[in-house]
């Protein structure tokens, strides 16, 4: 059962955390970086793990793994950071999203990509857009506008600014 949001052959971006796989709209991702050193901004979220310098640009970098409440992990060389463009309300503003690895950019057709689970009212899954299906192995599909919370993109928005975070003033 296709869901409605996506009615044709649509490219994603698959990467892993754990043993599980994750995908993101290719038209999202402006680029995949290797891990780089980040520099910590004091009195963010434990996930907001620090911030990057891109090409001039202050770009903050979410870790994936402690967003979804998974362990933490020591950084390796399939570490990546995955710049995904985000809207904010009618703004648009960039991240980066720390993956164990990149797997690949896979087609899925409408016919493949399943609604999101039903878990219940008290679990979260807006987030994820659908579910899609490569053989008997399911990919999360992620809505990069949802993953993080308006105040979360807003402190991040802050971050690119420049600006010092409500928490630290």
């Amino acid at each position: 059962m296709a869901i409605s949001s996506i009615t044709e052959t649509t490219q994603f971006l698959t990467f892993v955390l754990a043993d599980e796989v994750f995908a993101v709209d290719i038209g999202r991702v402006k680029e995949v970086l290797e891990y780089t050193q980040l520099t910590k901004v004091p009195r963010t979220p434990k996930f907001m793990c620090g911030v990057i310098n891109l090409r001039g640009s202050v770009v903050p970098v979410m870790d994936m793994r402690l967003k979804f409440n998974m362990s933490q992990l020591d950084r390796t060389v399939n570490t990546c950071i995955i710049i995904i463009e985000v809207t904010v309300g009618e703004n648009k503003t960039v991240l980066g999203a720390m993956a164990d690895s990149v797997k690949e950019v896979m087609s899925l057709d409408p016919d493949q990509i399943d609604p999101p689970p039903k878990i219940g009212a008290k679990l979260r899954t807006d987030f994820i857009r659908g579910m899609g299906k490569q053989g008997d192995h399911f990919i999360i599909i992620l809505d990069t506008d949802k993953v993080f919370s308006a105040e979360e993109l807003e402190q991040a928005m802050d971050l690119r600014s420049g600006a010092i975070p409500e928490a630290a003033a």
